[in-house]
């Protein structure tokens, strides 16, 4: 486990030998895994960690369904809301339904619509990590949704490096430091051999030079 002021010490290093910019970067960690065969599904990585600070970015957020959950979705403020006779129109529009899968993060669908959503949305969405979370009838989605805002999608495939959008320069080095923190316990935590399981971690700003955590 890497200690927070490590942690801290190395995301002012990234910010502090970035080049300057008149606008907010990007902060990124870029985490290489050993010793673990991930071309077995069962040792894979797929999490949806909450970051205790957000990552400074708006996250787009979809809602699948009708009636009472598209209500919430629209108090909850998300992004798009997409009714049944929608998700069937998406699916004879192959590059429309590419531009909602890329342009939205994360997506929730009531159970009713879920085998629609596969037939007709899945070769987009499943690929790209981006199957909705199912919504039970009756279920408050608006603490899921304000959740997710907050949250980013950690997904190996088969490849041992994956990255992770952690904060901006416009956030506080702490708070960076408590979000990769917060991804670097989750991680460990699923990994057969924890940390042992982590080769190297590097933080760096979009432009900047990587700075090595691990």
């Amino acid at each position: 486990m890497v200690e927070k002021s490590t942690i801290v010490e190395a995301v002012k290093s990234a910010v502090s030998t970035a080049p300057q910019r008149k606008f907010a970067e990007s902060i990124d960690i870029t985490v290489n895994l050993k010793n673990i065969d991930l071309t077995q599904p069962k040792n894979r990585i797929d999490e949806t960690i909450l970051l205790p600070n957000g990552n400074g970015r708006k996250i787009g957020i979809a809602v699948l369904g009708k009636g009472d959950i598209t209500t919430q979705a629209k108090e909850a403020g998300a992004d798009l809301i997409i009714g049944p006779e929608e998700i069937e129109r998406l699916g004879g529009e192959p590059r429309e339904a590419r531009k909602v899968a890329n342009a939205y993060r994360f997506f929730l669908a009531e159970t009713a619509v879920m085998p629609q959503v596969g037939r007709f949305l899945g070769p987009r969405l499943g690929p790209r990590g981006r199957m909705p979370m199912p919504i039970q009838a009756g279920t408050d989605i608006r603490p899921i949704v304000e959740r997710l805002r907050n949250s980013v999608k950690v997904r190996t495939k088969d490849k041992k490096t994956f990255h992770v959008k952690v904060g901006t320069t416009a956030m506080s080095p702490e708070q960076v430091a408590d979000n990769i923190d917060a991804v670097l316990k989750r991680v460990e935590s699923v990994l057969e051999q924890g940390s042992m399981n982590i080769r190297s971690v590097f933080v760096k700003t979009t432009m900047g030079p990587a700075v090595r955590l691990v």
